[in-house]
């Protein structure tokens, strides 16, 4: 019988992180960027409340990941404006162009 220990949990979240360092390092597509962010903190998210589930403590990880949440919208909300006005002033969401606004 398989038993899912915190090992498990840890080689996911690691898998997710490494990912999202990856498409964050890689990408010059704004949107892409954000997306490795979230798959950052998704991987975040799975130590906190993985930890938590393996814990003799309270509730406290998935409080931590509910603020993380939280993060990721906020992220979002405020990422995508920043994306949409960088299409706006150069017809691009490529963030290698963005040091054209400065001129």
């Amino acid at each position: 019988m398989l038993h899912v220990g915190l090992a498990h949990f840890l080689v996911v979240a690691a898998a997710l992180f490494s990912l999202g360092a990856f498409c964050v390092i890689t990408r010059k597509n704004a949107v892409g960027i954000l997306m490795g962010i979230e798959l950052i903190l998704n991987a975040a998210n799975i130590n906190f409340v993985a930890f938590e589930h393996y814990s003799a403590g309270g509730l406290h990880g998935q409080v931590f990941a509910l603020f993380v949440i939280v993060l990721a919208a906020a992220e979002a909300a405020i990422g995508l404006a920043i994306v949409l006005a960088l299409f706006h002033a150069l017809r691009s969401i490529d963030v290698t162009r963005a040091a054209e606004l400065k001129e």
